[in-house]
C-alpha cells in the first residue's frame, strides 16, 4: 500500500479512452490511493469511446487543488470536452500552481494547453497533438513517458506501464496535500 492516504482525481468526460481512466484507477486503488472521478456534473455516467461507462463521484465546481495530491487527465475524445467546462480547466490549473503531480497520457495534453502547466516544460503526448503541446510552450518528446517536475505526459495505451510507475514515484516522493474542511 505504497500510496496510502494520497488522493486523486481522475477526470471522465464522454470518449474516453478505456484503459487511459481505468488502468490509472484500478492501478492507483491497488496502490493504496483513495481514487475519485471527476467529472462536469457529479453522479453523471460518461461514456467512452466504446460505451463503457464511468460514472462521476463530484463535480468539478465541487472540489478544489486542496482534495488531492494528483489528477490523472486520460485520452480519447474526452479531453475535447473536458476543455469545454471551466470548472474542469480550474481544477487542473489549481492542482498544477500547487505544485501537485498532473499527469496526462495521449490527448490528455491537451487539457494542459488550456492552463499554463506546460509553459518552458518537456512534455509528449499523442503524436496528432504535438504541435498543440509546442504552441502552449512545451518541448515535445517523442517518448513512453516524460516527468518534468510536477508535470507528467505519456503518448499512448501502450506506455500506460511506465506512466503508471513514473507516477506512483512521483507521489511517493511529494509532500502529502492539505485536506480540504470537511
Amino acid at each position: 500500500m505504497e500510496l496510502q492516504g494520497k488522493r486523486a482525481a481522475v477526470l471522465v468526460e464522454q470518449q474516453y479512452q478505456e484503459m487511459e481512466v481505468w488502468y490509472p484507477v484500478y492501478r492507483l486503488r491497488e496502490a493504496g490511493c483513495k481514487v475519485t472521478l471527476v467529472g462536469p456534473e457529479a453522479g453523471q455516467t460518461y461514456p467512452s469511446k466504446l460505451g463503457y461507462p464511468a460514472k462521476s463521484d463530484k463535480a468539478a465546481k465541487d472540489v478544489s487543488g486542496n482534495d488531492f495530491d494528483l489528477i490523472v487527465i486520460p485520452g480519447g475524445f474526452a479531453p475535447d470536452f473536458i476543455r469545454r467546462t471551466e470548472a474542469m480547466i480550474r481544477l487542473v490549473s489549481d492542482i498544477a500552481e500547487k505544485g501537485k503531480i498532473v499527469a496526462a497520457i495521449c490527448h490528455g495534453p491537451w487539457v494542459l494547453c488550456s492552463t499554463q502547466a506546460l509553459k518552458g516544460r518537456k512534455a509528449t503526448c499523442f503524436f496528432a497533438i504535438k504541435d498543440d503541446v509546442s504552441n502552449a510552450g512545451a518541448h515535445y518528446v517523442d517518448a513512453e513517458v516524460v516527468r518534468d517536475g510536477n508535470v507528467i505526459t505519456s503518448r499512448k495505451p501502450d506506455d500506460l506501464p511506465a506512466f503508471m510507475q513514473t507516477i506512483i514515484q512521483a507521489v511517493k516522493e511529494a509532500k502529502p496535500a492539505l485536506a480540504a474542511a470537511r
